[in-house]
């Protein structure tokens, strides 16, 4: 990609604990042929938390559209409609082939959630978000679920270059900005608390695990906040009670299906069947097999 940055001062990656992806340019050509993501193709995307110095200038723009979701800090953008701040809840939308620049502050840097979208369907859903917002920069009164569904569309490029997870984060990307084109500019009003949207989101996207950090991120808080909260009103961690979650649908697989020990483990994210294994006994106090051999109530 045809990027520089805006100076000498700003960096445009390498945060501490950033999560980035980006597509093998070699598979993207392929990939627009397909009639789903043929429509809607994520190209890159990625988790900048606490992101000190990040900035970006592309005088010629980007060969693809981009939505960018700050949960956290401020920031700017700035495009040829001028300069907008980025404060929490701001989704800056911005088209493919035309200049911006854009960046954190350097007093509070924003945590900035991201994707590049490229595809048939790709210019229509950013008109319809940017004219929505009624310029690049809307505000969301909860990004939590957007932050969400970004990070879906993260773990979906994660599990490899593949249709199917290019699809899914096909999926995510559609929701996320249909969430943007629905609810930008939403006036203040009663929302989820910060812990009824994490747990919200690890409900959504079990069983794949989702750090502590990045949890936090997506609902405003640090990583210490959070997990009181967890521990005073549900009474474990949030990574605990992620395990209880993956345990919850193992009982449900051996309790209702007859798929073998490995399969189950598979199925609630665990590649080690020992290891799952291992886990659900300690959760339950016997192995899986005991488990699903148990008497049947009367």
């Amino acid at each position: 990609m045809d990027e520089t940055t805006a100076d000498l001062d700003t960096i445009p990656e390498g945060f501490e604990g950033q999560r980035m992806l980006v597509v093998p340019r070699r598979l993207i050509g392929k990939a627009l042929q397909h009639p789903v993501t043929g429509r809607l193709l994520v190209t890159d995307a990625g988790w900048f938390p606490h992101a000190a110095r990040h900035g970006r200038d592309r005088p010629r723009g980007a060969p693809e559209h981009l939505m960018l979701l700050c949960t956290n800090g401020n920031g700017w953008c700035r495009t040829e409609e001028g300069q907008f701040p980025v404060t929490p809840g701001g989704v800056v939308l911005l088209p493919a082939d035309r200049p911006h620049a854009y960046g954190a502050t350097p007093e509070n840097p924003w945590t900035l959630w991201w994707f590049h979208f490229t595809g048939t369907d790709a210019a229509d859903l950013a008109h319809a978000a940017r004219a929505a917002a009624g310029g690049p920069v809307t505000h969301l009164r909860d990004p939590a679920p957007v932050a969400s569904l970004v990070s879906q569309v993260i773990d979906a490029l994660d599990s490899g270059p593949t249709t199917a997870g290019l699809t899914r984060a096909t999926g995510a990307a559609w929701n996320a900005l249909a969430q943007v084109i629905a609810n930008g500019r939403r006036a203040p009003g009663p929302s989820l608390s910060p812990l009824e949207r994490a747990v919200e989101h690890l409900r959504s996207t079990a069983p794949q695990r989702t750090s502590v950090s990045a949890l936090a991120s997506m609902v405003g808080l640090s990583t210490s906040q959070l997990t009181a909260l967890f521990r005073r009103h549900l009474g474990v961690s949030p990574l605990r009670y992620q395990t209880q979650l993956r345990m919850g649908r193992a009982r449900e697989l051996l309790d209702g299906t007859t798929l073998p020990i490995a399969a189950v483990a598979r199925a609630v994210g665990y590649d080690d069947a020992m290891y799952f294994s291992r886990q659900f006994t300690q959760s339950h106090g016997s192995s899986p097999t005991a488990y699903r051999n148990r008497p049947s109530s009367p």
